[in-house]
Order: structure tokens, then C-alpha cells, then sequence
């Protein structure tokens, strides 16, 4: 029985471990060709190797599937090019698109300092921002030449992202951003048979192991271990297959078994005068709106 993926061609970036490997490992399951894209640095974006890629292909071509290594840098626009033609070098086309790659610089806002700023912007925005750019150029000269791409990006955003994080602010801003370019590549990538959608994962992974210790920590023996990151790639797969051709513009939170719908920044509560507010009027009239909304989520560590 063929796989819901089967001959599709899909970049993972980040693949070398954690949830970008899940990711790789489940999409060659189900019969997709992977390029495996990963630099191979450290937590903080220091170093570089390609050992966890190439692990991630040999495990892939051990159960008989396809996969190339990639070890280009998303935050690189040249690097980002060369990731997308990888995949059409490697396989004729891209398919695909999960921008999983990312790094960590854990500060408060009191500590942050600008080369971290600039770090951890520049692999998760600008890397998911870049790749999207140059994918999107690869569908749109397919749709040009007549073809039906149904081409796919699954972003990763966080709930970092979409409601805050003590200590991550950069991190938060950044994920933050990944949903918004989302929203908008679905709207502006329908037209080519393309759909953008995003996921706001809960796992174990190096980012998550030190910063939330004990809400990753391994279960007993034999119990369902919500926080593996193979939880997170069933609909990462799905999402990335043609069965999810009517699902665009999308953010799902995920945790173990559970699939949430985000329902993002929608309007709440409202009030027009039909004039000019005077400052000194707004006292009250915040108050009542503010009476009326539903009370935010909480900023994750508080």
C-alpha cells in the first residue's frame, strides 16, 4: 500500500535531530524522497557538521527509501537558493517545504544583546522567509508551465510565538513572525496550487530539554511519552501530502495526542463613536471592552 506521500519530494531544514529528524524519517515512510537539510551546529548556532544529516539518509536508505544530505545555511539567501535545488537537482522538483531549522539565545529583555538578536532572527525568520522566497519562485514557473504543483509549506512557528515566553523574547518575536508570513504566502501562494500553513509544537528537543526540565522528562517505562517528537510529524506528513489540498493559511498547536486549531489575533469586543476619541474618555471606555474580551493566554513561565 503506497504511502500518502509517495514520490513527493520534500526538504526538512534543521533534519538532523530532534523534530526536523522525526519529520524526515516520517515522510521517507511514507514514500517521499527527503533532502535532509542541517548544518550540524551546536543549540546556539556555533559549529557545523553534516554527521546528523548524513545519519538521518543512511537510516532513510535503510528502510528503502530516497534521501540526499544538504548542509547549506537557511539564513544564508544564497544558502536558502541552494537548499531548494538541491531537492530539483536531486529529484526534478520540489514538492514540499518544512521549515523546521532553528537556534536558541535564551534571554531577558534586560540581558538581550544585539548579536544575539541578529542570530536568532536571522535562522528562524529570515531562514523560513528565504527558503519560502525561493520555493515559491520553483512553483510558480511550474503553475506558469501549466502544471498543478501542489506544492506545500509547513512552517514552525512555537507557542512561544503565538502567546509569549519569559526569557525568549527574541525567540517569541521571531516565531511570531513565522505565523504572519504564513497567513500571508497562503493568500498569496493559492493561486500557483500552493497552501502555507504553520505548527506550534510541544516535544523534547535540544531547545526544549534544558529550558522546561521537568515538562520533558522521559515517562515511566511502558507509559505514552507525549513530549517525542514522532508525535509531532503524523500531520506535519499529512499536511505536506495532496489530501490537505483545501486546509491553507492554518496554525496548529500540537502536544502528544493533542491537535489544536489557533485561532490567532481575531477581533474581539468593539466600540466606534463615529468621531474623535478625547484622551480623557478613554478610561471608561477601554475598561468595558476590555470587561466584554476573553482574557489572553498566559505568557508561557508566568
Amino acid at each position: 500500500m503506497a504511502g500518502i506521500v509517495e514520490g513527493r519530494v520534500v526538504v526538512v531544514t534543521g533534519a538532523g535531530r530532534g523534530l526536523g529528524r522525526a519529520h524526515a524519517l516520517a515522510f521517507a515512510a511514507e514514500g517521499a524522497k527527503v533532502v535532509v537539510n542541517d548544518v550540524g551546529a551546536e543549540l546556539d548556532g556555533s559549529g557545523g557538521a553534516t554527521g546528523p544529516a548524513g545519519e538521518v539518509v543512511d537510516a532513510i536508505r535503510g528502510m528503502g527509501g530516497e534521501a540526499v544530505v544538504n548542509a547549506d545555511d537557511v539564513s544564508s539567501w544564497d544558502g536558502a537558493a541552494n537548499i531548494i535545488a538541491t531537492a530539483v537537482d536531486a529529484f526534478g522538483k520540489l514538492d514540499v517545504l518544512v521549515n523546521n531549522a532553528g537556534i536558541v539565545r535564551d534571554r531577558m529583555a534586560v540581558s538581550m544583546e544585539e548579536h544575539e538578536i541578529d542570530a536568532v532572527l536571522a535562522v528562524h525568520l529570515k531562514g523560513t522567509l528565504a527558503t519560502m522566497r525561493h520555493a515559491a519562485n520553483h512553483w510558480r514557473e511550474r503553475a506558469k508551465a501549466g502544471e498543478d504543483p501542489q506544492g506545500r509549506i509547513i512552517n514552525t512557528s512555537s507557542g512561544a510565538g503565538l502567546h509569549g515566553s519569559i526569557g525568549q523574547t527574541v525567540y517569541s518575536a521571531a516565531k511570531a513572525g513565522i505565523t504572519a508570513a504564513t497567513l500571508v504566502a497562503a493568500a498569496e501562494m493559492g493561486r500557483y496550487g500552493v497552501t502555507a500553513n504553520a505548527i506550534a509544537p510541544a516535544a523534547r528537543t535540544r531547545m526544549t530539554e534544558g529550558a522546561f526540565a521537568e515538562m520533558m522528562a522521559q515517562p515511566e517505562k511502558g507509559a505514552f511519552d507525549a513530549m517525542a517528537p514522532e508525535n509531532v510529524s503524523p500531520l506535519v506528513v499529512w499536511l505536506g501530502s495532496e489530501q490537505s489540498r483545501d486546509v491553507t493559511g492554518r496554525v496548529f498547536e500540537l502536544e502528544g495526542g493533542l491537535i489544536m486549531v489557533a485561532e490567532g489575533w481575531d477581533r474581539g469586543p468593539q466600540i466606534d463613536k463615529g468621531d474623535r476619541w478625547e484622551p480623557s474618555e478613554l478610561g471608561p471606555v477601554v475598561t468595558d471592552l476590555l470587561s466584554k474580551a476573553r482574557s489572553p493566554f498566559p505568557v508561557h513561565g508566568t
